[in-house]
């Protein structure tokens, strides 16, 4: 199976590229004289000022540990299914044979629509009389990560037969998700849902996950983890069917 030509997603390079970069430590150089015990080092005693270095060295293995991408090769072959992320709770959501609703939602009291990366409106109306994929993710996601080169293999192959794909993506500032689209080269339509409300509308709780449309606007089929290519192409040909 052919695999596409385009950049891999990394993540360790995707999170190089879009934090800061981390300041060094200074190091102190001579050799200080030995502190006899119970001399104070500032307002502390030696082993208080050692205590607390070390819970100090413990918060920040914790916090690398918890900011770290958590896939260390999302290139590899997708496991549909085995990587799940839950991010709320599991609810029914969107039945097969039911129509898709619009891409609107609710923050509070005020009503949130789906816009695209410079702003404009993302409707699935205009869509109409077209096969729609649509995909709930996140750049943080491995498992949404690994499946990135097969979604936009599987998009270039049949864009010319009218097929859209909209890539929701979950929460994340503007400026983050444009540079993974620009890094992996990602030519489909993607939406900001800044507030989870469009996640909501179609009873989302877990990335990614997957609505196939038909031209008639009626889902097809939805899958919650990664999908492979070959699944990807039997979802495709099924909303593609006149």
């Amino acid at each position: 199976m052919s695999h596409s030509t385009g950049p891999q997603p990394d993540p360790e390079e995707f999170t190089d590229a879009v934090d800061s970069e981390s300041a060094a430590a200074d190091g102190a150089s001579g050799n200080a004289p030995r502190a006899a015990r119970g001399t104070l080092v500032g307002p502390f005693t030696a082993v208080q000022f050692a205590l607390a270095a070390a819970a100090a060295v413990a918060f920040v293995v914790v916090l690398f540990v918890a900011t770290r991408p958590l896939a260390d090769n999302p290139g590899s072959p997708a496991q549909p299914g085995a990587s799940f992320y839950q991010i709320g709770t599991e609810t029914e959501g969107l039945q097969l044979g039911q129509r898709a609703p619009d891409f609107v939602g609710t923050n509070g009291d005020e009503e949130v629509r789906l816009t695209d990366l410079d702003g404009q409106e993302i409707r699935l109306e205009d869509f109409r009389g077209r096969p729609v994929w649509v995909l709930f993710w996140a750049t943080w996601c491995p498992p949404c990560q690994q499946e990135t080169p097969d979604i936009r293999e599987a998009f270039e192959a049949h864009r010319d037969e009218g097929l859209i794909v909209v890539a929701i993506d979950i929460q994340e500032p503007t400026d983050v998700v444009r540079q993974y689209a620009e890094l992996y080269d990602l030519r489909y339509t993607i939406g900001l849902d800044t507030y989870a409300a469009i996640m909501t509308t179609y009873g989302v709780f877990g990335l990614p996950t997957h609505f196939f449309i038909d031209r008639q606007g009626v889902i097809r089929d939805r899958y919650f983890g990664p999908l492979t290519r070959e699944q990807m192409e039997e979802r495709i040909s099924l909303i593609s069917e006149s």
